[in-house]
């Protein structure tokens, strides 16, 4: 009867452990990436990609025929930041854009 109350212990350890180990790994992958959006460099508008997707930091300034009103990177699918401010964007790889700019790949967020 010991032998199996030992083995139940040992599972029941192992169990903890993995489990431990599991929320270590998430919580210390996620946590860095936080860190590192905030530290992005802004994507200026003379960088060649941007020059290239017509990216402007006011969505208001644009003169784009492609905008349209209210389209602005906060409402776009490939922003992934807050709705003020900057944030990272799937397009501008290791940079950030301004929440209230626009792009001509701009696609509406789906619902």
């Amino acid at each position: 009867m010991s032998h199996e109350k030992d083995i139940e212990s040992r599972r029941r350890f192992l169990k903890a452990a993995a489990g431990t180990a599991a929320a270590a790994v998430v919580i210390g992958g996620a946590l860095p990436r936080f860190a590192r959006a905030a530290d992005l460099p802004h994507v200026a508008e003379s960088d060649p990609t941007a020059k290239a997707l017509g990216y402007v930091e006011d969505a208001s300034k644009t003169s784009d025929a492609k905008h349209k009103a209210g389209d602005t990177c906060a409402n776009c699918q490939f922003y992934s930041g807050g709705a003020t401010g900057y944030g990272p964007c799937q397009l501008f790889p290791g940079k950030s854009v301004n929440a209230k700019g626009w792009c001509v790949s701009h696609a509406p967020k789906k619902a």
